[in-house]
């Protein structure tokens, strides 16, 4: 029985945080779209008439590629800035921003 606790409690340690502070992928914060410049950008779209899922943009890439792509054609200086900026998150397949810090 002792044997079976003390297997457990190693696997347990290798699989601790502790033990992953050796991981380097956990560092990379910039994968995550900003939600407060996604915000920004449906309130500005809605502000041209056009209504815009944060959520979807989220989920399906060629949808947020898509809506940024619509705030470009409109005559809007500060909209095509946001919009700028979100297109480095959903711009790569990899993951959110990622070629941003390459």
């Amino acid at each position: 029985m002792y044997q079976a606790y003390q297997a457990t409690t190693q696997l347990r340690d290798e699989t601790s945080l502790d033990a992953s502070d050796e991981f380097e992928g956990l560092g990379d914060a910039s994968r995550y779209c900003p939600t407060e410049l996604l915000g920004t950008f449906t309130l500005l779209m809605a502000g041209h008439g056009r209504c815009v899922s944060a959520d979807v943009m989220l989920g399906d890439r060629d949808y947020a590629l898509w809506q940024l792509a619509r705030a470009h054609t409109m005559a809007d200086e500060q909209l095509r800035a946001v919009a700028v900026r979100l297109f480095s998150y959903f711009d790569d397949p990899r993951g959110w921003g990622a070629a941003l810090h390459a």
